[in-house]
Order: structure tokens, then C-alpha cells, then sequence
């Protein structure tokens, strides 16, 4: 199943918005930090991952789980993308 940028954006932002508290979700931009705005936390990141492997049918490997990759919705979207495209 293919999913376009814009539907794996709005998937993650609604799992963020809805599971973890968000004060203002209008500031919730795709470039913000997960956290070092404090949304999400180690155990929330694992929450995250466990999301991604079941809504977008992929393994997060354990090199995979770095910032770069999962720090914001720009970066997980970008790292979604890559992920099921190889």
C-alpha cells in the first residue's frame, strides 16, 4: 500500500496529538522537535515506533532510531518514505 507524504504526515500527527500532550497544536509545526519540546520521551518513542511498524508495515532497526529519523514529523515523514521505498 502506497501512502502518499501528506497522509503519512497527517497519520503521525494525529498519533502525536492524540497520545501524547501537546499544548498548542497550532505550534505543532513538521520541523519541531519531539523532544526537546518535551511532547515526546524515551518511553513515548517507543510508543512512536511501535505506531510506525504497525501503521506503515516496516521494522525500525535499532541503528534506525536516531533523531534524524524520528525527532520531528518532517523527519519520521522523510524517514517513512525512505524506509518503504528500499
Amino acid at each position: 500500500m502506497t501512502v502518499t507524504t501528506n497522509a503519512q504526515r497527517a497519520a503521525i500527527r494525529q498519533f502525536i496529538t492524540t497520545n501524547f500532550y501537546v499544548t498548542d497544536q497550532a505550534a505543532l509545526t513538521d520541523e519541531t522537535s519531539l523532544m526537546d519540546q518535551g511532547i515526546v520521551d524515551s518511553t513515548g518513542m517507543l510508543d512512536l515506533i511501535q505506531f510506525l511498524e504497525k501503521q506503515f508495515t516496516i521494522v525500525v532497526d535499532d541503528n534506525e532510531m536516531v533523531p534524524e529519523n524520528l525527532d520531528s514529523i518532517a523527519n519520521l515523514d522523510a524517514y517513512l518514505t525512505r524506509k518503504r521505498a528500499g
